[in-house]
């Protein structure tokens, strides 16, 4: 079954770009990739641009809105993804707890509707 594990953390407590804790923080995201992409079962990842760079459009009554930033005032904001076909959703529980956004601020593991 495919999940898609969503990133949480806090925009704010990212460490800053060129310093020793972002390049190990770095450093854990690529080593879960890896050894997704070993076992065959990594799918896509991407990292997210800040919320700042959001837009949420919503239409109500024929009218289409486009707000900036995300849809909901929120200490935690969506930073990334990583697509896995796992063989069950312990695997992808595994995978997902040794994301360092798990440690920091959550993870969460969807199962994808396939249509």
């Amino acid at each position: 079954m495919r999940y898609i594990l969503l990133i949480y953390g806090s925009e704010g407590a990212d460490p800053a770009p060129d310093s020793p804790q972002a390049t190990a923080r770095t450093s854990r995201y690529a080593a879960v990739a890896e050894d997704a992409g070993s076992r065959g079962i990594l799918q896509g990842a991407e990292r997210l641009r800040p919320t700042v760079d959001a837009r949420t459009v919503r239409v109500r009554g024929g009218a289409v809105t486009a707000s900036d930033g995300p849809f909901a005032e929120t200490r935690e904001h969506l930073g990334g993804y990583y697509v896995v076909d796992c063989q069950s959703e312990a695997e992808a529980i595994e995978l997902a707890a040794r994301l360092p956004a798990a440690e920091e601020g959550c993870v969460e593991v969807r199962p994808i509707w396939e249509m």
